[in-house]
């Protein structure tokens, strides 16, 4: 009967949770680590922190070591914090333990089991990064958690944009190390142009605990992170933006269905070329003015003000469309941006040569052990398979969830949606309910407050624009009678406590049904929507959500236009129940995931090659850094020179020089690649219309180029050698000519923003056609 039970368990988690690690092996230690209990508590802090320290000194993990650790993590986190550990956090910290990405529910503690993970990880002498989706999170759990890591005597620290460098290098020798994705990955890119080992501010990477990890792993996998040189102003051309504010959608230029791409019609071109003095677009000596056209006309027709971007204290500052946030190091390509900044007639930003990169995805690719924590794993259980090598593992929640998530509500149009949801805040508000409305961006999240304080329904705004406050709004989220208006940021790592932060009203908010939370449109991603709806039903909480839809939405027009025929909405309401509408819905949320995945991929195509092409150089750059590497090679190419300088400046300064030098031309060449790299990224879709694969001429592109870039880098630095002036203090680059930027500066940058190399092709096709009719 027992195998039986066995078996059965397993189908069942076969069945109904795919991609899913099985829990068994960990469940069974349970009951050993609940024996431990009523001995620890005996202990004296000093004694407990003893007792974590004997587990350095085993060789390797296995059962044993996983029942102490548990059994003193449940110990020290009931003294530091009051709280003791669910059986179901310890499964969770095992999981992370394995290496496997944990699936645990809103409020059940996924941040405790990551912190007793990462203690478990660093007792075994491994330095660990917690990974956040931002330097908000990072800071607070680093925070909260510290009286934990300090009774398990785990040392820890935390990363945020203020940090100096020395702060920096200090948190980095902690054994625990908390930071945004962001933060850690620009640290990364800093650490790639240090001429000297001491500046370097983090170690050999070791171990990531990703928190929010399919936000992190795949959301955002394939966003460069930039590290910048100042070159000069960004340049806008004012006059091709004032011209193109005045086309007209539909007469002048055209947009395709999921909004990725613009285009001039015929009408369009002839207005514009008459614009600019009779200039011919489509000729030899049109190129430049047409490049700025086309990249005025992305910023006009295609980026909309409080949906992609706000200005603030007069900078265009982009929104994360998956969070909601300002990101504040988030910027597009330099011709992009300064288009958008002529287009709100701001000054051009700083224009940067790109020293370096590196994806999200090459970022986690570093760690020799990644593990991962999120409330929506199974979603996307096959990609974290097939890009890390990670399995999933569904922990049940300590208490089961009473939520009740009720049916979409589908409207015919967003206007009659929009009267709706006020209705429906109106009625779940008059008996007190917590509300909260999870809105797509920062317009629609502020139009919908004034539509709720014209029907005398005040609210709270949390978006971009107050991000500040964010910690405060969401304490009181909870609070009997509260309404709150959020974009997505409060969709994932917020805890909404019923009855506000004390839980005061909790018990009278929790018979009035709990926090009842709406959707004012389907996400993207149902990865998205389920994030939001588990803001309510915390620890078994009761609570209620319901998403409403509308067959015009943006998610629907962009990704499945073509609607049935026969669907029809009631006259007064607009509302739709034929089934036929949910499966529309449904099947646009398909689309739109599978496009991402897509997109994902094809990145990933291009930039592994790049990535193992940094990974070499980065080697041989290391080994110039840290060896006598350089003067050996420089002696071989110059050894008269090198003669000469060892006698007037000594051994030291000498060998210091050469490296000085050779680590300089190595990452200006590089720079030069990544360039030569974007360049043929922009123009292999041509290769497309010529029947050739775009990914094998990209690989017969970059290959030969990379392969020049050790042997030209020791030519430049025999001649750099030869010719700059060398004194006992040093070298002067500048006056030879070659120097690094005076100042750095990293952002984000969405690869590819707007169109596949598919969509360019047609692009063109479609240029070239409309040319020859005029």
């Amino acid at each position: 009967m027992a195998l039986m039970s066995r078996v059965g368990r397993r189908l069942r988690r076969i069945i109904q949770r795919p991609a899913s690690v099985e829990l068994t092996r960990y469940e069974a230690l349970l009951p050993a680590i609940g024996e431990r209990e009523a001995e620890l508590e005996k202990l004296s802090d000093a004694e407990l922190t003893d007792a974590a320290a004997r587990l350095r000194e085993t060789e390797a993990f296995g059962t044993e070591q996983y029942v102490e650790l548990c059994a003193l993590g449940r110990e020290a986190a009931r003294r530091a914090l009051g709280e003791r550990a669910f059986d179901v956090q310890l499964l969770g910290t095992m999981g992370l333990l394995s290496a496997h990405v944990v699936q645990m529910a809103t409020g059940e503690g996924k941040t405790l089991a990551g912190a007793l993970a990462a203690a478990g990880y660093a007792l075994q002498g491994k330095r660990v990064h917690v990974i956040s989706v931002n330097d908000y999170l990072a800071r607070r759990d680093a925070e909260w958690m510290r009286p934990v890591y300090d009774l398990l005597g785990v040392s820890v620290g935390w990363v945020e944009p203020a940090l100096g460098a020395a702060q920096r290098k200090d948190a980095y020798a902690a054994e625990v190390c908390y930071g945004a994705v962001s933060e850690i990955g620009f640290d990364v890119l800093r650490d790639r142009l240090v001429t000297r080992v001491e500046d370097l501010a983090q170690p050999e990477p070791e171990v990531a605990i990703v928190d929010e990890a399919d936000s992190v792993l795949v959301d955002e996998a394939r966003v460069p992170l930039v590290m910048a040189g100042s070159v000069d102003a960004g340049i806008a051309d004012e006059e091709v933006a004032t011209i193109v504010r005045r086309l007209r959608l539909g007469l002048h230029y055209e947009t395709d269905p999921d909004g990725r791409n613009a285009w001039l019609t015929s009408a369009g071109a002839s207005v514009v070329e008459k614009a600019l003095g009779g200039v011919d677009l489509y000729g030899d000596d049109g190129a430049d003015r047409l490049a700025a056209v086309n990249v005025a006309l992305h910023a006009h027709a295609l980026l909309t003000r409080d949906v992609d971007y706000l200005v603030r204290d007069g900078k265009v500052q982009l929104i994360n469309a998956s969070r909601g946030r300002v990101a504040e190091l988030q910027r597009w390509p330099d011709g992009l941006q300064a288009a958008v900044e002529a287009k709100e007639q701001l000054p051009p930003s700083e224009r940067g040569e790109i020293l370096d990169s590196i994806t999200v995805q090459a970022l986690i690719a570093r760690y020799p052990q990644v593990a991962g924590m999120t409330g929506t794993a199974v979603a996307v259980a096959e990609q974290l398979r097939e890009f890390y090598k990670l399995e999933v593992a569904v922990i049940p929640p300590n208490t089961p969830n009473i939520r009740q998530d009720r049916p979409d509500r589908i409207f015919s149009t967003p206007g009659r949606k929009l009267r709706a949801i006020v209705e429906e805040i109106r009625t779940v508000h008059e008996n007190g309910r917590p509300i909260l409305v999870g809105t797509q961006d920062v317009a629609e999240s502020e139009e919908l407050a004034e539509k709720l304080a014209k029907a005398d329904l005040p609210c709270v705004v949390l978006n971009a624009r107050n991000d500040a406050e964010e910690a405060a709004i969401i304490a009181e989220a909870g609070t009997y009678d509260a309404i709150t208006v959020s974009t997505q940021m409060a969709g994932r790592g917020t805890d909404i406590r019923l009855g506000g932060a004390d839980g005061a009203d909790r018990e009278r908010v929790a018979e009035l049904g709990g926090l009842h939370v709406i959707g004012t449109a389907r996400y993207p991603s149902s990865r998205l929507d389920d994030q939001l709806r588990g803001r309510a039903g915390r620890q078994g909480d009761p609570g209620s959500s319901v998403f409403f839809a509308s067959l015009n939405d943006e998610l629907v027009l962009a990704n499945a236009p073509d609607v049935p025929e026969g669907i029809e909405a009631d006259p007064e309401t607009g509302e739709i129940t034929d089934p036929a509408a949910h499966r529309q819905i449904n099947h646009a949320q398909r689309v739109a995931e599978g496009v991402d995945l897509e997109i994902h991929r094809n990145t990933w195509r291009y930039t592994r090659l790049i990535e193992h092409q940094r990974a070499e150089l980065l080697e041989h750059r290391d080994e110039v850094l840290r060896t006598d590497l350089a003067r050996t090679l420089l002696a071989e190419e110059q050894p008269g020179r090198c003669e000469e300088l060892a006698e007037s400046v000594g051994e030291e300064t000498l060998t210091r020089v050469c490296r000085e030098i050779l680590l300089y031309h190595l990452d200006q060449l590089w720079a030069d690649h990544l360039g030569y790299l974007g360049n043929v990224r922009e123009t292999i879709h041509l290769r497309a219309l010529a029947k050739e694969q775009p990914l094998d001429e990209f690989h017969r592109a970059a290959i030969p180029e990379f392969h020049k870039i050790r042997a030209e880098a020791l030519k430049r630095s025999a001649k750099t050698l030869t010719e700059a002036s060398v004194t006992e203090d040093g070298v002067d680059l500048a006056a030879a000519g070659v120097r690094r930027p005076t100042s750095t500066w990293t952002y984000l940058v969405q690869d590819n923003p707007f169109d596949s190399d598919a969509e360019q092709a047609l692009k063109k096709v479609r240029g070239m056609l409309r040319k020859k009719r005029t």
